[in-house]
């Protein structure tokens, strides 16, 4: 073959060509970037679904009793929530707590709970103190009833024991913030029961298995609520009398044993005044009868003789302390006497309960025969 003919030959080397198809740097960041979003968003769903679910009703079930205790927190509650099913996550239920502020007005007690029940239907229940009504029992102290009477008288219903409740009547302890227990004497062994006369007679409903602690708190907080009925400046009356309240109960006690009809209340307790400024005995029958193992019918010249510091034939001023619980009526009676000048006072024998009145002995043997003559 002719080389004149040949092509010529090419002599500079051959260079590689650039590859094509390969990902640019900004495509790398944006995969990067929708990728990290994609992350993010399943993770915030994922958030979303467990947030919900731990919020959302469990199934359906019985309803069941379950007590929030008092001082307990509405997060341990939320965790016996979670235990007996009423919500799917305590955790979840705190959090939404926190979020809707809820939880400091929950009030102690025994609710009924059923799961299936919406979140805000349970925390509505526990703002509003929807609790079972507990099994209660009612009772009433009548006026002027001792308390070995009440002790009976709860006993004999079932209620508590007679022995406890004299016992506790008897402890020389603080009852809270009750004021009117603070002016029993400490020091005065003479008193037969310490709490006579601040146990107010009324009816009262208190919850089955009350215990006597309990039942004598009550009665002692009904005292304290009525002397807050009286007119506000009956403190200071009470001053200006030179009288504390156990004086005033220990009068109002007296009254109370001794009058039946209320217009004499405030007539009698004038005499005990009266008697007490001239230094005479009070000669009330009624405290004979409480110095007494057993109250009688009808007092002998005998009983006026009984050796104990409640006669008030036997010693001057007023007893120890009071000799029954006193109605408001008497206590008022105590608080704003009459103002008279009778100094004697003996009971009709016709039946009315009521009094005559007398200012000398003499006038008073009088009524006495007077009363006699009447007698049915």
């Amino acid at each position: 073959m002719d080389r004149s003919e040949q092509p010529p030959v090419n002599n500079k080397p051959v260079q590689n060509k650039k590859r094509k198809g390969g990902p640019s740097k900004a495509r790398i960041t944006a995969w990067v970037i929708l990728s990290l979003i994609g992350i993010m968003v399943t993770v915030v769903a994922a958030f979303a679904l467990y947030i919900w679910n731990g919020l959302r009703p469990t199934s359906d079930g019985a309803v069941i009793q379950m007590e929030l205790k008092k001082g307990m927190s509405p997060f341990d509650f939320a965790e016996e929530l979670e235990e007996n099913g009423i919500i799917r996550d305590a955790f979840m239920f705190k959090y939404y707590l926190r979020l809707k502020d809820e939880g400091p007005n929950f009030q102690a007690g025994v609710y009924e709970l059923a799961p299936g029940m919406d979140r805000d239907a349970i925390i509505a229940k526990l703002n509003a103190g929807e609790t079972l009504k507990k099994e209660t029992v009612r009772f009433t102290i009548p006026e002027g009833f001792t308390v070995e009477q009440i002790a009976d008288t709860l006993s004999t219903a079932g209620i508590v024991g007679k022995e406890a409740f004299v016992a506790l009547a008897d402890t020389d302890k603080v009852w809270g913030d009750i004021d009117t227990v603070r002016s029993i004497p400490k020091d005065n062994k003479q008193l037969r029961h310490r709490l006579e006369g601040y146990l107010f007679p009324e009816t009262y409903e208190l919850e089955i298995g009350s215990k006597p602690e309990a039942i004598i708190l009550r009665m002692l907080q009904e005292m304290d609520r009525k002397l807050d009925a009286l007119p506000e400046n009956w403190e200071e009356t009470l001053a200006e009398r030179k009288l504390d309240y156990h004086s005033l109960l220990t009068i109002a006690s007296l009254v109370e044993r001794e009058v039946v009809v209320d217009e004499e209340r405030p007539i009698v307790a004038s005499i005990i005044f009266n008697r007490m400024k001239e230094g005479m005995p009070l000669q009330i029958d009624a405290t004979v009868q409480y110095s007494l193992d057993k109250p009688k019918e009808r007092l002998y010249e005998k009983d006026l003789l009984v050796d104990s510091p409640y006669n008030t034939y036997q010693v001057k001023g007023l007893p120890p302390g009071p000799i029954a619980s006193p109605s408001l009526k008497s206590i008022e009676a105590a608080l704003y006497p009459a103002d008279t000048d009778y100094f004697y006072y003996v009971t009709k024998k016709d039946g009315s309960n009521a009094h005559l009145f007398a200012r000398t002995l003499r006038e008073h043997n009088r009524n006495i025969k007077l009363s006699n003559e009447i007698a049915k």
